[in-house]
């Protein structure tokens, strides 16, 4: 009896250690568990995406696309506001020069030269030039010669004085001024004062709106 009494004393403490030790065990296998459950089950969850998806880096570093460039189709451009714009005055100059040149080769063709120029208007609807007998040494016989945009519609009268001269135009009139002569004045002293004559063009034809001096006459003044 004292020998089992004994025996159980020294197996005490072992057993002790070994139920410490099972427990521990136990416990420690308890924490584990534990510890690998709140690790799987806490685990944050992976982020969502939207619609927008990207992540902050990519976001700050892609540029924005710009805006598509306007279509056409069957070559034709997009719509635009436009302006139109007048032509360039050289265009302009260009074409009056051209007219005035074949008005300068109308006098040539019937046998006169342009006195000037600058009676020509090529802005005028009626433009005209006074001509002197090509080859006149003393510079008479002279005629004014008409036209409309440029196209040649006839001269004052049939026969030339022997001077006349522009002194006012607009678009459809021209005013002609002519010296008139006695019987007896020389060619260079006409002493009958002058005649003024306005030419005016109504649809189309040329008129005169003031009598036109004869070109001779015994008994009164003339243009010769």
């Amino acid at each position: 009896m004292a020998n089992t009494i004994r025996a159980m004393r020294s197996a005490r403490p072992w057993a002790l250690v070994l139920a410490l030790g099972v427990s521990g065990g136990a416990l420690l296998g308890g924490c584990g568990s534990g510890t690998k459950t709140v690790s799987v089950a806490g685990a944050p969850p992976a982020p969502a995406t939207t619609a927008t998806g990207a992540s902050p880096s990519s976001s700050a570093t892609t540029p924005a696309s710009p805006a598509p460039a306007p279509t056409t189709t069957s070559g034709s451009a997009p719509q635009t506001s436009t302006r139109s714009a007048p032509e360039p005055a050289f265009t302009e100059r260009g074409a009056g020069a051209e007219g005035l040149r074949a008005a300068m080769a109308v006098l040539g063709a019937k046998g006169f030269t342009a006195n000037s120029t600058a009676d020509y208007h090529p802005n005028q609807t009626l433009r005209v030039l006074v001509g002197t007998r090509t080859g006149s040494g003393d510079g008479y016989g002279q005629q004014a010669f008409f036209f409309v945009n440029g196209r040649y519609i006839g001269t004052d009268a049939s026969q030339p004085s022997a001077k006349l001269r522009v002194i006012a135009q607009n678009d459809t009139e021209v005013t002609l001024e002519y010296p008139l002569y006695r019987k007896n004045d020389p060619l260079c002293c006409p002493g009958a004062g002058v005649a003024r004559v306005r030419f005016q063009l109504n649809n189309g034809r040329l008129s005169p709106l003031d009598p036109i001096p004869p070109a001779s006459s015994q008994s009164g003044v003339s243009r010769y």
